[in-house]
């Protein structure tokens, strides 16, 4: 009886891990178009959401997705409230020091955004004494600190980047760095953009901006790993990514080394 007991646990153990293993909890912002946001309805929609969609369905996982704060992405993820972070976060050194990342996925220029015709240029000298405005936890937050605020700029933090383009339109900040798609569409291609426009050309420096975006996933969590990175293979290789990449960044390369 003992024996056919611990059968039976074994076999409801493995069951689990089964069940388990076909789920994927995604965390991201959702406070970031094009990539991430909710619409009229309140659902999911953006270039992220189509797809992590496509990514899950090419794994054959069923996914769901959890909301928080883009600083809390990390700490939420080593704290397991998911299992993979989809919400345009370029992998970098500081990050891998806490967290691993599937291959990269895509890339996206970041570009500073203000006022049209004020003169202002995208470097430590041209920004002097401006406030410049920046996602909090973000890549354009660690190179507006390294480049520019030790250079005489004020660098302000925001936890949804709404918040940053508010103040941009009421003149508390002069500029706002974003990767160049979310600049477009979710402020400049609106009504609200008239009179604004790029300043200058993308900022560049690899160590900070990072290799692309991929899936943050937790430590050492190789079975995710390879079963995203499969999955990533496949909707490069099927066109997905560059069907979205044209829907939604018509104009840019969104293209990185698949490995």
């Amino acid at each position: 009886m003992k024996l056919k007991a611990l059968f039976l646990g074994m076999g409801m153990l493995c069951s689990l891990s089964s069940f388990a293993a076909t789920q994927l909890r995604y965390g991201l912002e959702a406070e970031y178009p094009p990539f991430e946001s909710r619409n009229a309805s309140g659902q999911l929609e953006g270039f992220d959401i189509e797809l992590g969609n496509a990514i899950c369905k090419a794994a054959a996982l069923k996914c769901t997705w959890v909301e928080t704060s883009f600083d809390a992405l990390i700490p939420g993820l080593v704290a397991k409230k998911f299992d993979a972070i989809n919400s345009a976060m370029n992998i970098t050194e500081q990050r891998r020091q806490s967290i691993d990342f599937t291959q990269p996925i895509y890339r996206i220029p970041s570009q500073l955004v203000g006022k049209s015709g004020d003169g202002m240029e995208a470097t430590a000298e041209g920004l002097k004494g401006k406030t410049i405005g920046v996602l909090q936890g973000s890549i354009q937050e660690t190179y507006a600190k390294e480049h520019w605020e030790k250079h005489g700029v004020t660098v302000v933090s925001y936890k949804d980047q709404n918040m940053a383009w508010g103040d941009l339109l009421n003149g508390r900040i002069d500029a706002s760095l974003v990767m160049s798609a979310a600049g477009q569409a979710g402020f400049l291609s609106k009504p609200q953009g008239k009179g604004f426009g790029f300043i200058g050309k993308p900022v560049s420096d690899d160590t900070i901006l990072g290799s692309g975006i991929g899936f943050g996933l937790r430590k050492g969590d190789e079975a995710t790993k390879k079963q995203l990175d499969a999955a990533i293979d496949k909707v490069r290789a099927d066109g997905t990514i560059k069907t979205l990449a044209e829907k939604y960044f018509p104009g840019i390369d969104v293209s990185v080394s698949a490995k």
